[in-house]
Formats: C-alpha cells, sequence, structure tokens
C-alpha cells in the first residue's frame, strides 16, 4: 500500500511537471508569435524583388494570421462576452482597411507592433503571477500521517482537521498545526520574512510553508489546507491581480464609448472631405484609414493595467501584498495613519518591572492568585503577570470561580468567596488607586509604564508596574512619515501620562488615551471628518472594525486571521518600514500612470490633427500609434524595480 501510494504520487508529480513545461510555452506563445510575423514582414519587404505578387500576398496573409490571431480572439471575445466594442477590433478593422487600399505591409507592421505590445502586456501579468509561483512551490505536495501507528503518505488535499502527521528536519511543514511531539527550529522566511529560526516547543502552532531545520516533529492539524495561512498569503495576491483600480475601471467604461466615437467619425471621413474639402475620394478614403490607425486608445488603454501589475508584483516581493489595485492607488492620497499600540507600535511583549504589595497581605498569597486569574486570558497583560506569578510565587490552596474579563478593563473572580477585580485605576477606583502606596502610580505612568491594580474585598491590595518596549521600526517609520508630511495618531487603551510618554518616545504627533476597542471606529470616524482620507494599522481582532472603516487598513502579517482578512494591505514581515516605501510605490505608480495619460492623449492628439492636415502618411501613422502603445508598456514596467 505504501509504494503504491508512493508510485501514485511519483506519476502525479510527473504529470505536473510536464504540465508546467507546456505552461511555460504557452505563456509565451504571444511574443514568439509577435516575432514570427515581424520575421515573415522582414523577409517579404528584403524580397519583395523576387517573389511574385501572389506569393508576396500569401506571406502577408500569414504574417496577419500569426501575428493578429490572439487579439482578434481577445477582440471578438471580449465583444461577445461584455456586447462592447474594443481597441482590439478597431486595430483589427484598421489593418483589414490598410490591405484594401493596398498598404499591406503597413497593414501587417500595425499586426506585428499590436501583437508585440499585447505580448509586453502579457509579460506584465506573467511577471506579477511569478511571486504567486514561487510560493505554490514552497507548498509541498505530500504529507506523512501516522495512522494506527503506521506511517502513510498522502496528497496535502487530502488532509484534514486532527490529522496527526510527520515532518522530519529540513522537510516543509504540509499545513498549520500544533506540535503535540518533538522540539524543532522552523525557519519561517517563506511566511515572515525573518530569516531567524524560532525555536518551536510542544503546543506551538507552526504553519505550513514553513521548515522544520533541525528536529523530527509530530504536528496535529488545526487547518484545512485551503485555510491556512500559506494559501490566504496566494489568495491575496490573485485578488489583487483581478481588481482593478478605479483609474482602470474608469478607462474599461470609456474605451467602448471612444471606439464607437472613432467609428462614427471614421465613416464621416470616408465621404465628407471629398465633398466640402475638394479632397479626392482615395485621399479621403487614405486619411479615414490613418483615422482609424491613430485615434485608437491603445496607449491609453495600456497606461493603467501594466503599471498597477507591476507595482503590486514589486510590492509582493518586498513583503507588501496590496488586495487590490484601488488600494495602491490610494494609499499615497492618505494624510493620517492611527496606529494601535499593543504588538503594532510595541513589541507587544510586555514585562513586570515593578510591583507593590500592602504589608498585611502575604506576597506569595497575591501573586499566585493574581496569576491564576490572569491564566485563561491572551491579553498581553494578562501574560505578562501570568509568567510573573509562575515565576515568584508558589501554588496555594485557593479557591478560584467565576472568572469573567470585562472588556477594555479588566478581569474579575471570585476568590474564596470574595470578589476580587484586577486592571484599570478607573475599574478598581480611581480615588484608591491615587491613593495606592503613596500615590506611586503617577511616577510608573510618567515612565510609560501600564499599571494594573489588584481589589480584593473593596480593597486594593497590589499594584504592577508593566513596560512594553517600543518597536525600532516603528520610530523610523514615524520619522519617515512626517518627512511625507503625513499625521500620525496612536490609539491606545492606556492613561494619558502614559500614553503621552509612549507617543513622545516614538515620536507619534498626536495620541487618544484610554481609548476602549469599540472606541476605536469612533475615533477613525472622527479622523475621517479631520483629515479625509485616513488609514489604520492593526494586528488585532479588536483592531478589525476600525481596519475595516479606515480609508485602508494596514495589518501587520503576523497578526489574527481576522486583521488579516478585513484589512486592505499586509505587511507580511511585520516591518513598518515598509509602509513607507508602499507609500513611496504608490506614489510613484500615480506618478507614471499621469505620465502614460498625458502622453497617449497628446500623440493621438499630434496624430490626428498630422492627419488632418495631409502631414502623416500610413507607415508614420503606425509607428507613432504603435510605438507609443509600447513606449507607456515599458514605462508602467519601470515599477518592477
Amino acid at each position: 500500500m505504501h509504494l503504491l501510494s508512493r508510485h501514485k504520487l511519483d506519476e502525479r508529480s510527473f504529470t505536473k511537471s510536464k504540465v508546467a513545461s507546456w505552461e511555460k510555452v504557452f505563456s509565451n506563445l504571444e511574443l514568439i508569435a509577435a516575432f514570427i510575423s515581424g520575421a515573415i514582414i522582414l523577409i517579404t519587404w528584403l524580397s519583395k524583388e523576387h517573389l511574385s505578387d501572389t506569393t508576396w500576398v500569401i506571406l502577408h496573409l500569414f504574417a496577419f494570421a500569426i501575428g493578429g490571431y490572439a487579439k482578434a480572439k481577445e477582440g471578438i471575445t471580449e465583444t461577445v462576452k461584455n456586447k462592447e466594442l474594443n481597441v482590439e477590433l478597431l486595430m483589427i478593422f484598421a489593418a483589414i482597411g490598410s490591405t484594401i487600399i493596398g498598404y499591406w505591409t503597413e497593414g501587417a507592421i500595425l499586426i506585428f507592433i499590436f501583437a508585440l505590445s499585447g505580448a509586453l502586456e502579457t509579460y506584465t501579468t506573467n511577471k506579477s503571477n511569478k511571486e504567486i509561483s514561487a510560493l505554490l512551490k514552497l507548498q509541498p505536495e505530500t504529507a506523512t500521517v501516522i495512522k494506527n501507528g503506521s506511517e502513510q503518505i498522502v496528497p496535502v488535499e487530502e488532509l484534514v482537521i486532527g490529522n496527526k502527521i510527520l515532518v522530519r528536519a529540513g522537510e516543509r511543514i504540509p499545513a498549520d498545526g500544533m506540535i503535540i511531539k518533538g522540539t524543532t527550529s522552523i525557519d519561517e522566511s517563506a511566511i515572515t520574512g525573518e530569516s531567524i529560526p524560532v525555536l518551536k516547543e510542544r503546543n506551538e502552532q507552526v504553519l505550513a510553508g514553513t521548515v522544520s531545520i533541525d528536529g523530527t516533529i509530530t504536528i496535529e492539524i488545526t487547518k484545512q489546507a485551503n485555510d491556512t495561512m500559506f494559501q490566504k498569503i496566494i489568495n491575496l495576491v490573485q485578488s489583487a491581480q483581478e481588481e482593478k483600480s478605479p483609474s482602470q475601471q474608469f478607462i474599461d467604461k470609456f474605451e467602448g464609448t471612444y471606439v464607437k466615437f472613432v467609428l462614427v467619425v471614421f465613416l464621416i471621413m470616408l465621404f465628407l472631405p471629398y465633398l466640402l474639402f475638394d479632397w479626392s475620394l482615395e485621399d479621403s478614403i487614405y486619411r479615414a484609414i490613418i483615422l482609424l490607425v491613430v485615434a485608437s486608445p491603445c496607449a491609453l488603454v495600456a497606461s493603467i493595467m501594466p503599471a498597477t501589475l507591476s507595482a503590486i508584483s514589486n510590492g509582493a516581493r518586498i513583503g507588501v501584498l496590496f488586495k487590490g489595485g484601488i488600494h495602491i492607488e490610494n494609499l499615497s492620497q492618505i494624510k493620517a495613519i492611527a496606529f494601535d499600540k499593543t504588538g503594532t507600535l510595541t513589541t507587544g511583549k510586555l514585562a513586570v518591572t515593578d510591583y507593590y504589595i500592602t504589608p498585611d497581605m502575604d506576597q506569595n498569597t497575591i501573586i499566585g492568585i493574581t496569576g491564576e486569574i490572569e491564566n485563561g486570558s491572551s491579553h498581553p497583560v494578562a501574560n505578562a503577570i501570568s509568567s510573573f506569578s509562575i515565576n515568584n510565587s508558589l501554588k496555594g490552596d485557593w479557591e478560584i470561580s467565576n472568572i469573567k474579563t470585562v472588556s477594555g478593563n479588566g478581569v474579575e473572580a471570585c476568590v474564596d468567596g470574595q470578589l476580587w477585580k484586577i486592571g484599570k485605576a478607573n475599574y478598581v477606583g480611581i480615588e484608591l488607586a491615587e491613593a495606592f502606596h503613596g500615590g506611586i502610580m503617577k511616577k510608573h505612568q510618567s515612565e510609560g509604564k501600564t499599571i494594573v491594580f489588584v481589589k480584593a474585598n473593596e480593597k486594593i491590595v497590589a499594584l504592577y508596574a508593566l513596560k512594553d518596549s517600543i518597536r525600532e521600526d516603528a520610530k523610523e517609520l514615524i520619522h519617515n512619515l512626517s518627512k511625507l508630511g503625513v499625521e500620525t495618531v496612536m490609539l491606545t487603551g492606556d492613561n494619558e501620562l502614559t500614553a503621552k510618554e509612549i507617543a513622545k518616545e516614538s515620536g507619534i504627533t498626536h495620541y487618544i488615551a484610554n481609548c476602549l476597542p469599540e472606541e476605536k471606529v469612533t475615533h477613525i470616524k472622527k479622523l475621517k471628518e479631520t483629515y479625509e482620507n485616513v488609514a489604520m494599522v492593526g494586528d488585532g481582532i479588536n483592531d478589525a472594525p476600525a481596519l475595516a472603516t479606515a480609508n485602508l487598513g494596514i495589518a501587520m502579517g503576523e497578526g489574527t486571521d481576522v486583521a488579516l482578512e478585513t484589512a486592505d494591505v499586509v505587511l507580511m514581515k511585520s516591518d513598518l518600514v515598509k509602509i513607507t516605501k508602499a507609500i513611496k510605490l504608490s506614489s510613484r505608480m500615480n506618478q507614471i500612470i499621469k505620465q502614460n495619460v498625458f502622453f497617449s492623449i497628446s500623440v493621438i492628439a499630434i496624430l490626428i490633427l498630422s492627419n488632418y492636415f495631409q502631414a502623416l502618411d500610413l507607415p508614420l501613422g503606425v509607428l507613432g500609434h504603435e510605438g507609443s502603445t509600447i513606449l507607456v508598456i515599458l514605462n508602467g514596467l519601470r515599477l518592477l524595480k
């Protein structure tokens, strides 16, 4: 059974390899066809004196068919599907018109350059797909499942939640799960971009696509193959490529109307100059054909999409995933950015720096009970106090029940029949808090520390001071944003003194203290009223509503699934400095798009006027029109670097 499974999987891998090879050939067919068409045109032109008229025409027809097939098929398919004329059909009409009046070579050159510009657009799309291809290569195709004490190799798609899989040293982890046996160092660079391996032990989470470096581990699957973090990254990139920016949507709508307008003007041009301006009928038809060529909005249509795809590809390469062209276009318009504090501006790894316990209470009891109450919470403050308790107290004989979290304030529980509260000053009583231990609270608040009080039976019995360090990249980001003229705002549940100190240390312009999770949305709405375009950066579940409310939501790659799904932009390496790079990339993209649009419209206007004053021949019209299309595509491709 084991050998049979292995044989089938090897056969499947071989088949996939063959398919991949053919896909590589097919992805370049458009470019190959364009060059074959160009070669035929060149050979025909050089051999004109030695060819019969019939052979000369047949060779041109071959050039038309080979070079124009892809674009003609695309134009007809899109016209039937959308019931709207498009640029591709306009070019086909222009090429056919050229042959009708005897300009076979010019018509063939028109098709060749049009095919070449189409191949460049396809190249841009394929280039942006390379990030997905690179990611897919990191996804193992098989997994070693442990079933009834034996190992069985199965395709990753067949894994289900609860399966136990074996991952040996050097192997990639095939699915998200939890280690139930073994210890190893994990290379998470494929997901987070961090090159330093992370030690993972029993009961710790591991992600698909990461590598077990030096240990063999057994993992229990916690997510289906199509729901892993790895798959979500792939889906993010794919959705980004499919979603068009507002500018591109406008151009798409404009294209159909403009093509109809050009065709109407073409029909008028066929006879009106002949009737009104004393042109010969041959001149009218010739100028109408040139108009059909030069008035086509090929360059205008190609001004945006190649640039957008190139920018998205560039962003993915540096670890910034945009969920669509609209988001990368809007990023440079942001006037203010709001930051969640914990885990975003700070490391999120709080530690107890100071603690005070009333003399009449047993230290071991207070620390032990506090740690046990906080043990069930995932909040960073609770985790820090719980860890401190484990290291500084012994297990006692007390009964704890009815533990309840009070969102944004703290936690309460019943201890040996008495009500205990652990949390902020206003939760345990602001007057009692300020008076505790001679007002020590204000001293630590001025140092930027988070203060947690413990209240037992209506009396404050302890105070914990915790410190969370500012991320170095946060300081650099705030400095860079200030240079760009972007206002920065910190949203934090900390009190005024603590928030002020953290804002000062990080360089944040404004801060909102005592901000409960449910109030973040309200503050984002107020910021939008002031600055219009506002971004929100966060990583937690409680940041999701604010991320959705902001004009642009930016999630940390190491954040929760909810935050990742809600955000418009994801920082895969959780590197805040990448926000500055993303803003500059957005500005550069918008600048290049403006250049392309201005250039393409200018060229169309100049060519149309030159044609009207009979200063333009068909060969120059073809060269000017198609050359401008290639130039705007190449200009967009600069965003790949």
